[in-house]
């Protein structure tokens, strides 16, 4: 197995990542494709920020663009008010939170980052859709989630096609990472971006194979709340989608997963807590053999 950071820093703090860590995803949009996962004023904000800090979250990503298949983009501004605004009543009420911002914008970054308190960039487009984005990063230095996109959101589902879904990513992922570091920047983490320019059958092959991922020697994050893999396979909603998210959380962690990005935080730190006891069990078992 390739040996992988433990920890990333943020602000001048360790996370440390021997244990996964979960990530609550606040969407301060009016149409992401998750209902439950949007939210809007700066109360509505600020109790679901401490309720997913309550129930384990270690990161709170906020994003104010809607990612979901065929969404329509929002002017840069409108952006930067959701976003700005939804950090700044955080870090406001819960001092010392770590805050990602889900962005592809250079310029929504960095504000976030230099002028609102958030710690982690975490990039749908790999740098892809904004040229000045590795700069930026390099120039903030803090952690970047560099996360695989076939196209764009209006885009990615239009017959998505690899030779080997994994194997595509992977190189793709060699060329970024090289280019990052080639330019200092020290703390990457990697998301293979299930649900993005893939087919239901890519993302069972993606999760099937998540391990292959560790290849890279760099944190691996797992998307796959309540994505359309789970409902529609299972013939139902969004909404009745925490089963199978729990399910596919708990192979990511098989797999590698050093966070997992979700809608539901207790739930995903159940999860971490069952599958690293099991983990550490079978730790132990081969130790014993080994004797």
């Amino acid at each position: 197995m390739t040996n992988r950071p433990k920890y990333i820093n943020v602000g001048g703090r360790l996370l440390d990542l021997s244990v996964p860590k979960v990530m609550g995803i606040i969407n301060v949009t009016p149409d992401s494709f998750y209902e439950g996962s949007r939210v809007s004023g700066e109360r509505q904000i600020i109790e679901t920020a401490a309720r997913m800090t309550d129930e384990g979250a270690s990161v709170i990503d906020v994003g104010g663009v809607s990612t979901r298949p065929y969404a329509p983009d929002i002017a840069v501004e409108e952006e930067e008010r959701r976003v700005l605004d939804a950090i700044r009543f955080i870090i406001r009420e819960l001092p010392g939170t770590v805050i990602s911002v889900d962005t592809f914008r250079a310029s929504v970054a960095r504000k976030a980052v230099e002028e609102c308190g958030a710690l982690i960039i975490n990039d749908i487009s790999g740098g892809e859709a904004d040229s000045d984005m590795f700069s930026v990063v390099r120039e903030l230095n803090v952690p970047y989630i560099m996360m695989h996109m076939q196209g764009t959101p209006r885009t990615m589902q239009e017959n998505p096609v690899y030779e080997d879904v994994v194997a595509d990513i992977l190189k793709w992922f060699s060329t970024k990472i090289y280019d990052l570091q080639s330019a200092g920047v020290k703390d990457i983490l990697l998301d293979p971006g299930i649900g993005f320019g893939k087919s239901i059958n890519h993302n069972f092959e993606i999760l099937r194979r998540f391990h292959d991922f560790t290849i890279a020697g760099l944190p691996l994050v797992a998307g796959v709340s309540r994505k359309s893999m789970i409902w529609k396979t299972l013939g139902i909603t969004p909404g009745e989608a925490l089963n199978g998210t729990t399910v596919l959380n708990s192979v990511a962690l098989m797999g590698g997963a050093d966070i997992l990005r979700v809608h539901d935080v207790k739930e995903a730190a159940e999860s971490i807590k069952l599958i690293n006891m099991l983990i550490n069990r079978q730790d132990e078992t081969q130790k014993l053999t080994e004797k």
